[in-house]
């Protein structure tokens, strides 16, 4: 089986990416900035975002895994404040997480990709295409990372694919959930991390050999639902 790479991968949804793919039989590294509390992964505190730390993590995979057949870049977070409260600080700081971090791990890993003719998936999200207020940096980031994966699959074609799931509301544990919640989207419910990582481990596998530089929208039908105020 493969060895992949899951960034951000601690918590939530890169978490049960993660957890999916040691199922599925493979050997997972999780870089993030802060442990997991329980993962069958090999845990690695990186700042991905940091190009010495990414160079470190990839020196370390080829040292000890040997390999590298694919990565997952869902390393994010979001800053929620008006335009004009937002710092140039902070507006760096979400895109050089969100959206610079792939460019790193994908360049930094590249030869080990090309080697095991490999895959990449980033995690984008519906925020891609529609926002609420406030939300710029978040917007931009994820909006980067559309465009940068089908750059980058054109760029590394044939011998790796890459591709992009933009989630909707996935239900981490952060906030509660009503029945309201559930009851707007088309699908019936809110996602869950399950749904992203059986995605991701589709696409990162054989199966999917024939899809390269595509967006997969998994947010329940809420981008093609027309809403209006009653």
């Amino acid at each position: 089986m493969g060895v992949y790479l899951v960034s951000g991968g601690a918590r939530g949804i890169g978490a049960e990416i993660a957890a999916r793919l040691h199922r599925d039989g493979h050997r997972v590294v999780v870089a993030d900035k802060v442990k997991p509390e329980a993962s069958p992964a090999r845990a690695v505190m990186c700042d991905v975002s940091c190009p010495l730390q990414v160079a470190s993590l990839m020196t370390g995979i080829e040292t000890i895994e040997g390999r590298l057949d694919g990565m997952v870049c869902n390393a994010g977070f979001m800053i929620r404040k008006p335009i004009e409260d937002l710092t140039p600080e902070e507006w760096h700081s979400v895109l050089a997480t969100n959206l610079t971090s792939a460019f790193l791990l994908v360049r930094a890993g590249l030869a080990m990709l090309r080697a095991a003719r490999g895959a990449v998936v980033t995690i984008a999200s519906t925020r891609a295409h529609m926002s609420e207020p406030d939300t710029e940096s978040y917007a931009a980031s994820k909006g980067g990372l559309l465009a940068l994966t089908h750059a980058l699959a054109i760029s590394l074609g044939p011998l790796v694919r890459v591709n992009c799931i933009s989630p909707g509301w996935i239900d981490t544990g952060h906030d509660p959930v009503r029945p309201q919640d559930h009851a707007q989207h088309p699908a019936g419910r809110v996602g869950q991390p399950r749904d992203i990582a059986s995605l991701a481990a589709y696409l990162l596998s054989p199966e999917a050999g024939f899809i390269t530089g595509a967006e997969f929208i998994a947010d329940g039908g809420m981008t093609r639902k027309m809403i209006y105020l009653e």
